[in-house]
């Protein structure tokens, strides 16, 4: 990880508060694949705070800004020039929520697919060669709302033969875990999430990968025997093989 310098611009890899708290083996995937890119790294770990999608979706504007304003400040007093984050969520609220909300926000944003694709091309870092058929679900915050559809596909034909559903990239269907739908309706997210493992089977695919830690959580839950991965786990992340290269 990059030695924390105030006076440069520091990249700052923001996980968002699902991978942090839940899916903490997705973050150590991802800062494994970043120092194997060569990208030069912080993390603010307890000092940033939740992004505030969920608080804006519950409808609480005002909170949402002093969210946003906390983590505004943190990330000008470490010298943060760019952010590059692996939720969607949160790539859609500073993307394109903060800078309505924070007058000067300046911060440049990436989703680490972004990030991963551009290194697969240049030749830096290349997912396993599993050489199966995969199909992938596009994340709503991802696709739908930002219309970022070929780099996660792009990073997955590198790794085996991507096979669409039915319904994908801007006609795709939701995972039914997010906004709030998973707490509050638990019976009708896990319907979603099945008619949508189904429409993957009917692709023969052996693989299921989204980009998104919500989709996968919620997916893998209802996968009804289909493999569900999370797409930083297409790439050798062990700690031997990280050692050693």
């Amino acid at each position: 990880m990059g030695i924390l310098n105030l006076f440069s611009g520091n990249t700052l890899y923001y996980p968002g508060c699902l991978t942090k708290f839940v899916a903490k083996d997705l973050e150590e995937n991802y800062k494994k694949i970043l120092n194997k890119i060569g990208i030069d790294f912080i993390m603010l770990k307890d000092l940033e705070v939740c992004c505030g999608n969920p608080v804006l979706n519950a409808g609480h504007e005002k909170e949402t800004k002093e969210l946003a304003e906390k983590n505004f400040k943190l990330f000008k007093d470490r010298g943060v020039k760019k952010i590059i984050t692996s939720c969607p969520a949160c790539f859609h609220m500073f993307n394109k929520n903060y800078p309505e909300l924070i007058e000067k926000w300046d911060i440049k944003v990436e989703h680490i697919t972004q990030t991963i694709s551009k290194a697969v091309k240049e030749g830096k870092i290349n997912p396993k060669k599993l050489g199966i058929d995969i199909t992938y679900h596009d994340p709503c915050h991802l696709g739908i709302y930002e219309g970022i559809y070929e780099e996660p596909r792009d990073i997955i034909k590198k790794s085996g033969n991507l096979k669409e559903m039915k319904l994908s990239k801007n006609y795709s269907f939701c995972c039914g875990g997010g906004s709030g739908v998973k707490s509050t309706q638990p019976e009708l997210a896990n319907s979603i999430a099945k008619e949508r493992i189904g429409m993957a089977k009917e692709t023969k695919a052996k693989v299921l990968c989204t980009s998104c830690p919500m989709c996968y959580l919620h997916l893998k839950e209802n996968s009804g025997g289909l493999e569900v991965k999370e797409i930083s786990e297409l790439f050798e992340n062990s700690k031997k093989e990280n050692e050693t290269n």
